[in-house]
C-alpha cells in the first residue's frame, strides 16, 4: 500500500473511492457538507431515513454516478463528535479498508485525517489502513482477493504546510511494518515457527537494521543454569533458543530498558495436556516474543535515541518422554526452587530465567509481555491486556502509551496476600496457584525473579489473537504490544 500527500481540492481528485468520515450527532462538518451537496443531499437523506446513522465504524459505499471525480464515496461513522480521538480515526480507517475488501477498488483518497488537527491523525489514519488491510495467505495455494488497495492519497488543503507530514507518514509505515512482522511470525504454523525459526528471523532482522543479536543454544543455557527454561523444552525434539537483541543508541551511561517476551512456539500443555478444542491456536503462545522482536525492529528503524535490550526465551511445550512432570522440583537460574503442579503453567517457567538474566543489564525498566493466563481472558476478554508491576512510574507511563496507541491495558492488584496461593510444602514456591486469581498469582510468581528492577508485566493472552475482525485487527494475530511499547519508548527518549 503506497501513500501520497496531495494538496488541493479532494472533490476534484479522480480516484475509485473517497473515504469520508461523519459524526452520529453532527452533519455540519464542512467537507462532509460539500460532498453531500455534490450528491444532491443524498447523504443527509440516508440519515433521515435511518439507513445510515454515523455510529462508530458503520460504513456505506455509495456510487457517485459522475457527480464527483471519485467513482464512489465510502462513508464511515465516527460516533459522537465530542468523543473524536486519534483512536477513533484509526479504527475508522481500518473499517473503511475492510469495507472495500470485496470490491475491485485499487486506489482511494482519504479525508479522515483532516477531522483532527496535527500530524497525529495522519499517522493514525495510515496505521488503521495498513493494519486493517492485513491478510496472511502464505500457505494458501489460491490467494483470495482482499481488495488489494495499492494507492492512497492523503489530502490536505491547498497551501497547507508540509512540515512534519512526510515524517509522520514514514513513521506510521515503519511502525506498521514491525507490527506486520510480528503478526506474520505468530500466524505461521507451529511446524514452521519453531524456536530455531524465531531465532533465524531475529538474526535476519538484526542484520538488516544493524542490531547486535546473540542466540544461546542448549549448551550455553546449561552453562547459565537456565534450568526452568530447559525443563519446559525437555518434552520436545525442537531444541530451545534464548534470543538476545541489543539496540544501543543513547550512550554508554544510559541504563537500558529491557523487554522480555514469552516465546512458546507451541503449547500443548505438556503432561498437563490441554483440551483438544482450540489447541491449534496455541501457535500464538509466542506472541510476546514476536512483539519484543518487532519492537526492537521498530525502535531501530525509527532511530529512537534509547538503549533497548530484547530477551526472548523460546521453546515448545510438549508431552514427550523426557517432559517435566507434575511433582518435579526445578531449580531456576536465580537459585530459587519451583514445585511443578501444572506443566501448562510453562510460560512463567521460561520467563523467570529470562527475568533473572535481565538483571545483568541493570535495567532502568524491565517489562515482560506474555500470553500467560486464560484467567486474563476471563477477566478482561479481548479488549485490554492485564497489567501488574512494582513501580508506579513505569505503570503510569505504560497507561499513557496505551491511551495514545489504542492498545489498552487494565491494572490488576499485586498484593502480597496473593503469595499465599503459591506456597509449596517442598520448594520455595509452586508454579501455579489453583483456580483463584490465576492472572495475579502468575504475576506474583514472576515478581520473585525481577530483583530490584522497576518492573511491569503485561498479560496479552486475550489481545494477541482475534477470533473475528476488529476495525484494524483482522481475524488472527494482532501484533499487539509493538505500538504500545514504541509509544512507551518515545516517552523514555523524551526523558
Amino acid at each position: 500500500m503506497q501513500f501520497h500527500l496531495k494538496f488541493g481540492d479532494p472533490l476534484k481528485f479522480s480516484c475509485q473511492a473517497l473515504i469520508v468520515g461523519c459524526f452520529e450527532d453532527d452533519l455540519s462538518e464542512p467537507l462532509f457538507k460539500r460532498v453531500d451537496h455534490s450528491l444532491g443531499g443524498y447523504l443527509e437523506s440516508l440519515y433521515r431515513q435511518h439507513e445510515f446513522s454515523g455510529k462508530q465504524n458503520k460504513t456505506r459505499i455509495i456510487p457517485t454516478l459522475g457527480k464527483l471525480s471519485a467513482e464512489r464515496i465510502v462513508v464511515v461513522g465516527l460516533g459522537k463528535k465530542k468523543e473524536l480521538s486519534t483512536e477513533r480515526i484509526r479504527q475508522a480507517a481500518g473499517t473503511a479498508i475492510q469495507a472495500m475488501r470485496d470490491t475491485r477498488i485499487k486506489s482511494c483518497a482519504s479525508l479522515l485525517h483532516l477531522l483532527e488537527k496535527g500530524s497525529r491523525s495522519l499517522q493514525g489514519t495510515v496505521e488503521g489502513m495498513i493494519l486493517g488491510g492485513y491478510a496472511f495467505q502464505q500457505y494458501k495455494s489460491k490467494k483470495e482477493d482482499y481488495g488489494g488497495i495499492e494507492d492512497v492519497a492523503m489530502f490536505f488543503p491547498a497551501g497547507a504546510k508540509k512540515d512534519g507530514l512526510d515524517k509522520a507518514l514514514i513513521e506510521a509505515r515503519t511502525l506498521c511494518e514491525a507490527v506486520l512482522f510480528a503478526r506474520d511470525m505468530v500466524s505461521h504454523p507451529g511446524n514452521v515457527a519453531t524456536p530455531a525459526f524465531l531465532a533465524e528471523k531475529a538474526v535476519e532482522m538484526s542484520a538488516r537494521y544493524g542490531i547486535a543479536c546473540q542466540v544461546l543454544e542448549r549448551e550455553e543455557m546449561e552453562r547459565n543454569s537456565m534450568e526452568a527454561l530447559l525443563a519446559v523444552a525437555r518434552g520436545s525434539r525442537q531444541p530451545p533458543r534464548f534470543i538476545i537483541l541489543e539496540y544501543l543508541a543513547a550512550g554508554e551511561k544510559v541504563r537500558p530498558t529491557v523487554l522480555v517476551g514469552k516465546g512458546i512456539t507451541f503449547d500443548s500443555g505438556g503432561i498437563s495436556l490441554k483440551p483438544r478444542e482450540g489447541m491449534e491456536k496455541m501457535k500464538d503462545d509466542m506472541a510476546g516474543g514476536a512483539a519484543v522482536i518487532g519492537t526492537v525492529m521498530a525502535a531501530a528503524a525509527l532511530k529512537l535515541p534509547v538503549n533497548l535490550i530484547g530477551l526472548v526465551p523460546a521453546a515448545e511445550n510438549l508431552p514427550g518422554g523426557g517432559a517435566y512432570k507434575p511433582g518435579d522440583v526445578i531449580k531456576s537460574m536465580s537459585g530459587q526452587t519451583i514445585e511443578i503442579v501444572n506443566t501448562d503453567a510453562e510460560g512463567r517457567m521460561i520467563l523467570c530465567d529470562a527475568l533473572h538474566y535481565a538483571q545483568r543489564y541493570k535495567p532502568a525498566a524491565l517489562i515482560d509481555m506474555a500470553t500467560l493466563t486464560g484467567a486474563c481472558v476471563v477477566a478482561l476478554g479481548s479488549f485490554a491486556s492485564g497489567m501488574m508491576g512494582n513501580d508506579e512510574g513505569v505503570k503510569r507511563a505504560i497507561r499513557e502509551a496505551a491511551q495514545e496507541s489504542g492498545e489498552r491495558v487494565w491494572e490488576l492488584p499485586l498484593w502480597e496476600d496473593y503469595g499465599e496461593l503459591m506456597k509449596s510444602d517442598i520448594a520455595d514456591m509452586k508454579n501455579a496457584g489453583g483456580p483463584e486469581a490465576g492472572t495475579i498469582s502468575a504475576a506474583w510468581f514472576l515478581k520473585n525473579f525481577v530483583g530490584k528492577s522497576r518492573w511491569v508485566h503485561l498479560d496479552i493472552a486475550g489481545t494477541a489473537w482475534m477470533d473475528k475482525d476488529r476495525p484494524y485487527m483482522p481475524k488472527g494475530a494482532t501484533g499487539i504490544g509493538v505500538r504500545l511499547l514504541i509509544e512507551y519508548l518515545k516517552g523514555v527518549a523524551r526523558g
